[in-house]
């Protein structure tokens, strides 16, 4: 808590600071109160009246001021902190490897960079305005009771006592309810997301009520640990009041005998009352505000967790110092790429799995050479071309480009230089100019064009409502599969990659623009080293090598004509797929 408020130290120092003349403020108008009994009402005179008008205004002036400075001052840490939590939390979830991001859900995520945070800055500023006040104007009149009756002040002072310990009592159970109650939230916004960014496949499959049924079950969990929490901080509030109202009991009782004895004067019994019942707010207010912080801990926790989660895929020191990171990348240093890759005795198996996926695997790749992977599905394509890309790192062996590890470079320096087309694509809210533009910040109208030409999806662009300012919805949901398919290979197409990924990357659209595909594929793999894993097997049929995986293991490889005439692994997915294909013809007739 501490490293995020520093550096906001100069603004929390005066909202304290004023939170103390404020409270201070506060505890002084009881004291008027008394002067006024004691002396004008009991000795039935107006000397000093003026005086006293202009102190009381004066007091009244400090106190609206402060409290205008410290508001002021909170709601701006407040939004800062958040701010601040938020950036620091984005760029380090961009820097984690994927693995994280399969062993975590979206909600889970989206909960400890929203929810949590925005807990983390309301505590460091109106939490600590809260405690800062409540305590220093507990603190005033404690000493101020000390000063006029020590005897009233010590009966008094037992009581608090007791609060305190109540409070400590409870606090420790506080600390663990709310940490079940923030893990259940996250579950909870997992639940939503889930539904939400999958409701075609709930509705497809008419699953409603499972999914219904689920959320009710994680509520009621929340709720369950909601209700105990509030028992838990009713009993405080309870206990505090009881103490309060004893408080005031001592003082009427005892007050009222010296005050009969003539040993107090009635307005110095009129402070104590005024205090006692003051005290009852700031003390609930630091119950409250003790019970909150107890939730807070757990959003700190959860908040310290992530920043604390290292990326299984970085960078050395080494590497960063010479070619910088994603933000901060000193291109002056990065190399060109010329586009040899190796694959050197490489075993993999995903950080949350134990099987492994690669096996001792070697492969050397030319400049220029255009690779095609076929398998069966979980065969180890993927995981190949996941490696080049350095999503994951090997579990042993090296992989090389340009003869060197590619570990010797930086992870920003070697996406620089890739394309990648997935088989799912995605495209970022906005418009369609926008999305090209995420492969190339400058790239003109003409170049934009130019990419969508290549792929033929020049015609769909200019066809939608605004044409390239066309907004894709998130998602790209405004757009039908095939057509977020093109703009995603029109987007690989302009940032003119040295290496090119394509995994799958026709799966989605029709024959016919299939078939303009490939010769924009050809074009676009000419001279680089491009790696396509295909599931129409006939789309891959001038590929340079086709390699047949399984297993994680290279059964054949060749072109495909060798590769028919050796009525292997690949021979028999080609045929299977003919067979299929045939198939869905002959019963259509």
């Amino acid at each position: 808590m501490v490293t995020i408020s520093r550096p906001y130290t100069k603004s929390m120092i005066i909202m304290i600071v004023t939170g103390f003349i404020c409270s201070a403020c506060d505890s002084v108008f009881p004291l008027f109160n008394r002067y006024a009994l004691d002396h004008f009402a009991a000795e039935r005179t107006l000397d000093t009246l003026g005086i006293f008008i202009a102190l009381y205004i004066a007091v009244l002036a400090v106190q609206v001021a402060g409290n205008y400075i410290s508001a002021a001052i909170c709601g701006r840490i407040e939004v800062s902190v958040n701010r601040d939590l938020r950036d620091s939390s984005f760029r380090h979830i961009q820097k984690l490897s994927l693995s994280y991001f399969n062993s975590n859900s979206i909600g889970a995520i989206h909960s400890r960079v929203m929810s949590d945070t925005s807990k983390i800055g309301e505590t460091v500023s109106w939490k600590l305005m809260d405690i800062v006040w409540c305590g220093s104007y507990l603190i005033s009149i404690l000493i101020s009771m000390a000063i006029i009756s020590p005897e009233l002040f010590a009966a008094i002072l037992v009581l608090i006592l007791c609060a305190a310990l109540f409070t400590a009592f409870f606090q420790r159970r506080l600390i663990k309810v709310n940490r079940l109650i923030r893990q259940q939230n996250s579950v909870i916004t997992g639940d939503f997301n889930q539904t939400v960014t999958g409701i075609k496949a709930v509705k497809s499959m008419s699953v409603e009520a499972r999914m219904e049924k689920e959320l009710f079950s994680d509520t009621e969990k929340m709720r369950r640990h909601s209700v105990r929490a509030g028992h838990i901080s009713a009993f405080f509030s309870a206990a505090v009041g009881m103490v309060s109202a004893l408080a005031l009991s001592v003082i009427l009782y005892r007050g009222g005998a010296l005050t009969i004895e003539g040993v107090m004067l009635i307005g110095t019994l009129s402070v104590f009352m005024s205090y006692a019942l003051g005290m009852i707010e700031p003390i609930q207010h630091i119950v409250m505000t003790l019970s909150e912080f107890a939730a807070i801990q757990a959003s700190l926790e959860r908040y310290n967790e992530l920043m604390s989660t290292s990326s299984d895929v970085s960078d050395t020191e080494a590497v960063f110092e010479k070619y910088g990171d994603e933000f901060e990348p000193k291109t002056e240093n990065w190399e060109a790429v010329n586009g040899d890759i190796e694959f050197d005795h490489v075993s993999f198996t995903y950080p949350d799995g134990d099987i492994p996926v690669l096996t001792d695997f070697s492969l050397k790749v030319p400049k220029g050479s255009m690779v095609a992977l076929v398998g069966e599905t979980g065969a180890g394509k993927s995981t190949l071309v996941n490696l080049v890309c350095r999503f994951y790192e090997p579990t042993s062996g090296r992989v090389l480009i340009d003869g060197r590890d590619i570990r010797e470079r930086s992870v920003k320096w070697l996406h620089s230089h890739l394309g990648y087309v997935l088989q799912t694509p995605h495209l970022f809210s906005g418009t369609v100019r926008d999305n090209l533009r995420y492969a190339k910040p400058d790239a003109t109208d003409e170049e934009i064009r130019g990419a969508l030409a290549a792929v033929s999806a020049l015609d769909i662009a200019e066809q939608l409502e605004n044409g390239l300012d066309s907004r894709v919805g998130e998602g790209g949901c405004t757009l039908s599969t095939g057509q977020k398919q093109l703009i995603s290979f029109a987007r690989a197409v302009l940032a003119d990659p040295d290496i090119l990924i394509l995994d799958e990357a026709t799966s989605s659209v029709d024959t016919i623009t299939e078939k303009k595909i490939q010769s924009a594929i050809k074009k676009l793999t000419g001279g680089r080293t491009s790696f396509v894993i295909a599931h129409r097997l006939s789309t891959i049929a001038d590929a340079d090598i086709i390699i047949a995986v399984k297993d994680g293991m290279i059964a054949e490889q060749g072109t495909h004509a060798e590769l028919l005439n050796k009525k292997g692994v690949y021979y028999e997915l080609y045929t299977r797929q003919h067979e299929d294909i045939d198939r869905v013809v002959t019963d259509r007739i």
